[in-house]
This record gives structure tokens, C-alpha cells and sequence, in this order.
């Protein structure tokens, strides 16, 4: 009896830890999944547009809203499976920083964008690859993407370190 107890106990303790890479495994086929999802529902909006009636291309906006928001649920649910990924060390930003949320068009001095601010590993965070002449740059919480030029914001991410 005692052995049989015993064995159920272990079995139980070590079946959560066995099912969590599955768990991780779907969560991030599941949010691929969803991604393509919302590229077929917006191909499909723009034929709607292109050939459809009125009707049609309401039915797909609505499809492409929720398309989205299964995304984005998806997104949420990876990024809380996988908390460690996103808690990095604490943010130093150069001489005199103060944070100040920053919006598309901000342009940032050269010291907030330099070398080492810079998010080299974008595919590990999920992020897309950044276009020619620009830099996903950590600043604060956020990721920004930045004109290595001109120090122009065109993309953010409030909060995605934590």
C-alpha cells in the first residue's frame, strides 16, 4: 500500500513538469496559427473590397476583428507562459535619462539609441525583423524601432519588458 501511495505521489508530481514544454509547444503554434489566420482574413477583406458587395466586405472586417483579437489573445497567452523571456535586468539609459512614454515620429537623441541599447536577438522576443536602415532599441520597458539615421521612432511596444 505504502509503495502504491507512494508511486501515484511521485507520478502526479512529475506529469505537470512533463506536460509543460507540450503546453509552451502549443501556445506558440498557436499563436503562428492565429498570425496566419489574420493574414488570410485580411487577404480576404481586400477581395471582398476589390469584388464584393457591401455586405461582404462588413462580414470580413468583422472576421478580421475577430481574427485579431484571437491574435492577440494568443500573443497574451505566450507572453505569460514565457514570463522569464521578458524580465530582463533594469534599464540604465545614458546620462540625464527620465522616461517619458514616446509615440511613432518621436525622435530620439543618439545616446538612446546607441549600440547597446539595441535588441540584437529580435526573433527570440518575437519580434519582426527590423527594415534596412533601422534597430529594434530597448527603452524602459518598451521596444522601439529606430531610424539608425535620423533616430526616428516608427514603431513601439509599451511594456514589453517587465
Amino acid at each position: 500500500m505504502r509503495k502504491t501511495t507512494l508511486a501515484l505521489l511521485g507520478a502526479s508530481l512529475a506529469l505537470p513538469l512533463a506536460a509543460a514544454p507540450a503546453a509552451q509547444a502549443q501556445s506558440a503554434a498557436e499563436a503562428r496559427h492565429s498570425q496566419r489566420e489574420l493574414r488570410e482574413e485580411r487577404h480576404d477583406l481586400r477581395e471582398a473590397r476589390r469584388y464584393g458587395t457591401p455586405n461582404d466586405v462588413r462580414d470580413e472586417r468583422h472576421d478580421v476583428a475577430r481574427a485579431r483579437q484571437e491574435r492577440n489573445e494568443d500573443w497574451r497567452d505566450y507572453r505569460a507562459s514565457h514570463r522569464n523571456l521578458y524580465r530582463r535586468p533594469a534599464y540604465v539609459g545614458p546620462r540625464g535619462y527620465v522616461y517619458r512614454p514616446v509615440a511613432v515620429g518621436y525622435r530620439f537623441a543618439p545616446a538612446y539609441y546607441a549600440d547597446r541599447y539595441w535588441v540584437r536577438n529580435y526573433a527570440a522576443y518575437r519580434l519582426p525583423p527590423p527594415r534596412p536602415g533601422y534597430r529594434w532599441v530597448r527603452y524602459g520597458n518598451d521596444v522601439v524601432m529606430v531610424a539608425v539615421k535620423t533616430g526616428r521612432v516608427s514603431v513601439v511596444y509599451r511594456g514589453f519588458f517587465w
